[in-house]
């Protein structure tokens, strides 16, 4: 039992930034399990900073060259988005077999763009919280030597979502949806995971869920999107015959998003699919830290329109359990 929580414990510590297209660019969310697969009652805290830098323009799966295209365009050529995400976490699990979990990020996300008829750049640097996401778990399917549960929540609308330009042609104009820090819709979430161990030093943890928009706001509502994670974990190392253990893991992940909709939505630039795969690993310090990091490189990126895409994300964070 103790492994078998250190492992799951893994896995709540390094979850995914997946792929989420929306309007006027792509945006990653870090959903893999961070709702906090623990298998005893107790309680934790989760601090994770993710960096997603947007620097490729992409239309379908060609990578275009932004400088190839004649200004002024009858389109929108986005040239860099820097996304910070700063989440905190608080996860409780119940003597029952129910478990719930709050996370409140924070966004940082400078932004250059050049607009439509336009020959130099617009820039934004839009700041603050993100939507608060609140998901409570049923883990009643569990058995010996594995770990599997159900997940319901909600994603409220409490980040700003009128942001504007701070400069260039389009200073004062609205920052697309798709790009401020809140959504201003009411999202609900559905998913299913499930950990098993495949030896003595090999775990494995499967993860689906969907997200989907409840409510459309000021004529905008985000696409749906799909998500699947597929992760193998080795369980063999130790930092120290008095201290933790460190647990690699590798991930392939998967995202599908559809358009956004609504006359405020950049319906032509938005939606699309990906495939990652994320290297990461996770250092139980004490029995109460541990530490975590990974990496994501896509293998297959395909975006609907005009689409900034990255070339690699990188997490890191760490975990008080109490």
């Amino acid at each position: 039992m103790r492994i078998l929580t250190a492992a799951a414990l893994c896995a709540a510590l390094t979850p995914v930034p997946a792929f989420a297209c929306a309007s006027c660019g792509c945006t990653f969310t870090s959903d893999w399990l961070s709702q906090g697969l623990m298998t005893q009652p107790g309680q934790a805290i989760t601090f994770r900073y993710d960096y997603v830098p947007q620097t490729r323009l992409q239309s379908g799966t060609e990578t275009l060259d932004p400088k190839a295209i004649p200004l002024p365009s009858d389109r929108e050529i986005e040239r860099r988005t820097d996304n910070h995400y700063l989440t905190l976490a608080y996860d409780k699990q119940f003597a029952s077999d129910w478990g719930i979990n709050v996370a409140l990020p924070i966004l940082w996300r400078p932004h250059r763009t050049i607009g439509e008829d336009t020959t130099s750049e617009t820039h934004s640097n839009g700041s603050g919280i993100g939507d608060v996401r609140i998901v409570a778990r049923w883990q009643g399917l569990s058995r010996p030597g594995s770990v599997t549960g159900l997940q319901v929540g909600l994603t409220l609308p409490t980040g700003p979502f009128r942001r504007t330009f701070s400069s260039g042609p389009g200073a004062g104009e609205q920052v697309d949806r798709g790009l401020q820090p809140g959504s201003g819709t009411v999202q609900a979430q559905v998913g299913a995971y499930h950990y098993r161990r495949l030896g003595s030093a090999v775990a494995l943890i499967a993860q689906g869920q969907v997200h989907f928009a409840l409510t459309s706001r000021e004529d905008y509502r985000p696409g749906t999107f799909a998500e699947g994670s597929l992760s193998l974990q080795w369980l063999g190392l130790k930092l120290g015959s008095t201290t933790g253990r460190v647990i690699p893991e590798i991930q392939i992940n998967t995202r599908i998003t559809a358009r956004d909709s609504g006359a405020q939505a950049d319906r032509e630039n938005s939606g699309g699919e990906a495939v990652y795969l994320a290297p990461g690993m996770t250092a139980k310090l004490t029995p109460t830290l541990a530490v975590f990091a990974n990496v994501q490189v896509p293998l297959y990126q395909r975006v609907n329109g005009y689409q900034l895409v990255p070339r690699v994300i990188g997490a890191t964070g760490l975990q008080v359990r109490f």
